[in-house]
């Protein structure tokens, strides 16, 4: 697994360290974690915790909890507030009337994306050469994993309760990319997928790699088809890899923990020449025409 969090350097002298750090959201809920200093930490969201949901969640669980509110935040008396883009709008408009330094942060879209967050927080909380380190290790790491992208490379599904998948443009469908994978959903020759494909669909095309989460709670008919007896026969191992979503939900170092998880499932089924893609043929429904 990735560790790439765990030895952090002291701050470079002269930086402004920030003291009270509020975040808002999960995904910089956990870029606070491994870039702030804990005892700065004033309060995280309540997902931070969650570990169906969130990557670090062991280490917040001895940092205090904030509810995502204007009043709650305005009470902490927060210096920097770290949020989500579309997320506590309200609680983050309170913050800067009051002169708290906040920083938004959109949603990663690839991997691209991860080292620039990394740098925007270390330098909101104080540390830049934290943050430094932490995308020196990120980059290092992903050049190790590098693969060249062919036109022949295996097709996988990520397959999510009521039979939603991964689109395009989005990190799961780049991490898809960095390891060798083409996106089902995305694929010439499937049919217009919209954010769901029904199981019959996914039986017929057959993609050669199912990516599922197995960290999903409740047992609702929506995640029981995932454990359809025709699926999982279907696709058997090596032709199925279990990946948390939490490693993707956020764009994080722990992002290529997915890609190296991935990467393996996809070079199994190369050497063993075992791709199953179909593509059949999608014929329309005929309506007879009646006589008035």
């Amino acid at each position: 697994m990735c560790v790439l969090g765990a030895a952090l350097v002291v701050p470079a002298p002269g930086a402004a360290r920030a003291e009270r750090v509020a975040s808002l959201n999960l995904c910089t809920d956990q870029l606070a974690l491994m870039l702030a200093d804990h005892k700065d930490i004033i309060g995280l969201s309540t997902l931070a915790r969650d570990c169906t949901e969130s990557v670090l969640c062991q280490q917040a669980q001895d940092v205090p909890v904030l509810q995502s509110t204007a009043e709650t935040v305005l009470a902490a008396k927060p210096d920097v507030v770290l949020a989500g883009r579309f997320t506590a709008r309200l609680a983050v408009r309170a913050a800067k009337e009051v002169g708290a330094k906040v920083l938004t942060l959109s949603p990663a879209s690839s991997l691209a994306d991860i080292p620039d967050q990394i740098m925007q927080v270390a330098n909101a909380v104080g540390h830049p050469e934290r943050g430094r380190q932490l995308v020196a290790a990120f980059q290092a790491r992903l050049a190790e994993l590098a693969t060249t992208r062919q036109l022949s490379d295996p097709i996988a599904v990520v397959y999510e309760a009521n039979g939603f998948v991964v689109h395009a443009h989005s990190l799961p469908d780049d991490v898809l990319a960095h390891a060798g994978l083409r996106n089902f959903a995305t694929t010439a020759g499937t049919p217009p997928l919209g954010g769901r494909v029904p199981l019959e669909v996914l039986l017929a095309y057959h993609p050669d790699l199912l990516v599922r989460d197995p960290s999903g709670p409740g047992h609702s008919l929506a995640q029981a088809m995932l454990a359809n007896p025709v699926m999982l026969a279907m696709f058997a191992p090596p032709h199925v890899v279990d990946v948390p979503a939490r490693l993707w939900l956020c764009g994080l170092p722990q992002t290529l923990d997915a890609v190296a998880s991935l990467r393996h499932a996809r070079d199994t089924i190369v050497a063993d020449g075992t791709k199953n893609f179909q593509n059949p043929p999608i014929t329309q429904p005929t309506v007879k025409e009646t006589q008035p």
